[in-house]
């Protein structure tokens, strides 16, 4: 069994959500709501694979 981590992994689901709101609102105002989604999905992905990749390598 392996031994259990002594720290608590970092999140990045708060900043995913977030994104997907703030860009579907910027889009809305623009009249965009489906390309303001979607921009915002791609950069909470990218926040969140950052996010993955600092705490990974902090665990080593």
């Amino acid at each position: 069994m392996a031994n259990p981590s002594s720290r608590t992994p970092m999140a990045g689901g708060f900043l995913l959500a977030l994104s997907l709101v703030a860009g579907t609102v910027v889009g809305a105002g623009q009249g965009q709501a489906s390309i303001g989604f979607v921009a915002g999905l791609g950069v909470g992905l990218l926040l969140l694979l950052a996010i993955w990749l600092i705490d990974r390598a902090r665990t080593r």
